[in-house]
């Protein structure tokens, strides 16, 4: 029997699991729901301090999961029920990794998969699959945010792999809208344009390579803000895509998307930052002039 629409749905008295809730925008995302009065369940490899200071063992509790094997994100649902005392109301997809030297499309060491591609596509798309499942075994109404990308409808030659499992994330946000007004589990994604964390100090071309400026940058805070909207608001119906950016909000359209922030009558307001990749795509080039004319 049909069971949505969603529509509003307050987070208040909730479970909300989240996966890579040990740092950055899931974080954020914890502390609002905690501070709404939701149970949180973190599921990560690892905590940062200020995660851990959460963790009081009732109202937030910490599962430690690699989000890349499947039995540890059924996982969630189990510990949630025997410590929480009921499958989550609302199943957060936060975990995600950006162009790791380990797994790229560039450097290509990997034998069998990769790892780039279970973290940051198979694992949004079973722990959906994992929602579902238990949501309705319980006739429950509840909510899946995945956390994508602008990255989800771009293209970056340095971050080949990022981009490539972002635009699956919406494509598969899209064509699972329908559960929302059939069986009441909305799943939505948001996108968010450059948020200002430490990942933009881990190289020193990375700033140059994807444009990154402070103005154009949005906190972890802005970005977690909009996902619980999209949480708790019916206005967000299952499927919706949203960006947020320094350059404000918006739903994404199937087609004919427009730059962030575009005027029709003034074309040049809102536009992506021109990026300048000198020197910072090297490495790529040194590899495949490595390749070129080797013998297999």
């Amino acid at each position: 029997m049909a069971q949505g629409p969603v529509a509003d749905f307050d987070v208040s008295g909730k479970i909300v699991a989240i996966t890579g809730g040990g740092s950055g925008i899931s974080l954020e995302l914890a502390k609002l729901v905690l501070a709404k009065g939701a149970k949180v369940l973190i599921a990560d490899l690892r905590l940062t301090p200020e995660a851990e200071s959460l963790v009081d063992g009732k109202t937030v509790i910490y599962l430690k999961t690699d989000v890349a094997k499947w039995p540890e994100l059924e996982n969630i649902v189990t510990v949630s029920k025997d410590l929480l005392g009921d499958v989550p109301d609302v199943y957060v997809a936060g975990a995600a990794v950006f162009e790791p030297t380990w797994s790229n499309f560039w450097d290509d060491t990997e034998t069998e998969s990769y790892g780039s591609v279970q973290i940051n596509v198979n694992h949004p798309l079973k722990l959906t699959r994992i929602a579902l499942r238990a949501l309705i075994s319980r006739n429950k109404k509840g909510i899946v945010l995945i956390m994508c990308s602008m990255a989800g409808y771009q293209g970056n030659f340095g971050a080949t792999m990022y981009c490539t499992t972002k635009h699956a994330l919406v494509g598969f946000t899209r064509s699972v809208g329908q559960l929302d007004s059939h069986e009441g589990v909305k799943v939505v994604t948001i996108c968010p344009g450059i948020v200002d964390t430490p990942l933009w100090n881990t190289k020193p071309t990375l700033k140059k390579q994807f444009g990154y400026h402070p103005k154009l940058a949005i906190s972890a805070r802005a970005a977690a803000d909009a996902g619980l909207e999209l949480i708790e608001s019916g206005n967000y119906k299952g499927g919706t895509v949203y960006e947020i950016s320094a350059l404000g909000g918006r739903k994404i359209p199937t087609y004919f998307i427009t730059p962030p922030g575009y005027n029709p009558k003034n074309p040049k307001q809102g536009y992506m930052p021109k990026r300048d990749d000198t020197g910072a795509n090297d490495p790529i080039w040194n590899v495949l002039a490595a390749e070129r004319n080797s013998k297999l």
